[in-house]
């Protein structure tokens, strides 16, 4: 059987703007966000993430939350559509990154004018509840996709 990923390293912050990119088209077939993903992928403490940022603006995390699909130092890095897409447009992590140079203008208004062409979940919370589900014994969907992920991943080895 698959096991759940290890926790994967999350910067506190994207290294420069030239690194993070925008989010992709659509949310990576994987990521927690989306209502058609198979509960039981990630580790228990990215779950633990997604409610954060359903907090008010004030209280939510001050970091972007990157794509899993890449390495947490990858020259690919870039948001998580996902994330984007069920917070956005207004995520304090966001405005801070662009004040702060870590994104540019450009991946900033690609960010605040996402709109997600998969259906996602209401809040990170729901996310998060359906994504704890299986996390004792993921289903044959989910174990494929944590096989296919800790294959590209070489930071979860």
């Amino acid at each position: 059987m698959t096991s759940t990923p290890p926790a994967p390293e999350t910067p506190a912050s994207p290294p420069n703007a030239d690194l993070v990119g925008p989010p992709a088209p659509k949310p990576c077939t994987s990521c927690p966000y989306r209502s058609d993903v198979p509960s039981g992928i990630w580790h228990p403490s990215e779950y633990d993430k997604l409610s954060d940022y359903d907090r008010p603006l004030e209280e939510q995390p001050q970091r972007l939350f990157l794509c899993h699909q890449n390495d947490a130092d990858s020259a690919r890095s870039r948001m998580c559509a996902g994330w984007v897409g069920c917070h956005g447009p207004d995520i304090l992590g966001l405005a801070i990154a662009l004040i702060s140079n870590d994104i540019s203008h450009t991946t900033y208004h690609a960010a605040r004018d996402y709109t997600s062409p998969v259906p996602l979940f209401g809040s990170g919370a729901e996310a998060a509840a359906h994504g704890r589900t299986d996390l004792e014994c993921p289903g044959p969907a989910a174990q494929r996709a944590i096989t296919k992920i800790t294959t590209r991943r070489t930071d979860l080895q």
